[in-house]
């Protein structure tokens, strides 16, 4: 294991620590890693010079082009070399110093939902990035153009925001927020991690959803089911053109019962 402080320093970069996850398990040339990220080519080979390094990646040439793989056992002897949780501790104890009390810290919870589908990795990426694809499964028109998508489902609700980061065919980093006078969530942008892997034949999708309040999370904890639930359903024959997949009828919104209802 190579020095632990300057193995550190490279992971502080996120673009580092993205790139390790995509070839965490595969062999990808710097054109492919490239296509991930919105920076230039010249940019990622200077990250992918770092991870060299810092043995955190190795490179295989292959014809005239280099092929980059993470290497796990470095990332096990970090681990190692960490210890036990005891030695995980700041260097500087004194809860009053300046570092500590100009910075702004809090722990957020996270809502976790996931699903299995039928269909690829890249076609259920696909299933969020297609404006076409994403109005027949979700059953409501979709708009996407740079990056910033909305829609309003059957009863009403106005869903808007904007994909922050893209990483084909596995991560979209989104914020978004939505429109509804009968939503007990207070407003404002919310961020949710959607990660899509390969499972067998089809894939497995999971979300991180960050939220501040109970009331948030249960609220996200619906939202989510709705939506990959009808991901689960629909997403195969979205897929297909051929298929035919008539939107969703708009309907009334379901009320809140009021103090007075029997």
């Amino acid at each position: 294991m190579r020095d632990i402080q300057k193995v550190l320093a490279v992971l502080t970069s996120p673009v580092r620590r993205e790139i390790l996850g995509l070839i965490w398990d595969r062999e990808l040339s710097a054109g492919e890693i490239a296509a991930a990220f919105p920076v230039t080519k010249p940019t990622i080979s200077q990250h992918l010079a770092v991870l060299r390094e810092a043995g955190l990646a190795e490179s295989t040439a292959v014809g005239t082009s280099r092929r980059y793989r993470a290497r796990r056992d470095a990332l096990r002897g970090l681990r190692a070399a960490l210890g036990s949780a005891g030695r995980w501790t700041n260097a500087d104890h004194d809860p009053a110093s300046p570092e500590r009390t100009s910075a702004d810290v809090r722990t957020t919870p996270v809502v976790l939902a996931g699903a299995d589908v039928d269909t690829s990795q890249e076609a259920t990426f696909a299933a969020f990035t297609d404006p076409v694809i994403y109005s027949r499964w979700l059953g409501v028109p979709v708009t996407l153009q740079d990056g910033r998508f909305s829609c309003t489902m059957e009863w009403g609700t106005h869903v808007r925001g904007r994909y922050e980061l893209v990483c084909p065919p596995e991560l979209i980093v989104m914020r978004w927020d939505f429109e509804d006078d009968n939503v007990p969530v207070p407003g404002g942008e919310m961020t949710g991690y959607l990660r899509i892997r390969p499972r067998g034949s089809g894939s497995r999708i999971e979300v991180h959803q960050l939220v501040d309040t109970p009331a948030q999370a249960r609220f996200m904890e619906g939202a989510w089911a709705m939506v990959l639930g009808r991901l689960e359903a629909g997403v195969a024959r979205a897929c297909d053109p051929a298929e035919p997949m008539p939107s969703r009828p708009a309907r009334p919104k379901l009320l809140p019962p009021q103090a007075n209802d029997p």
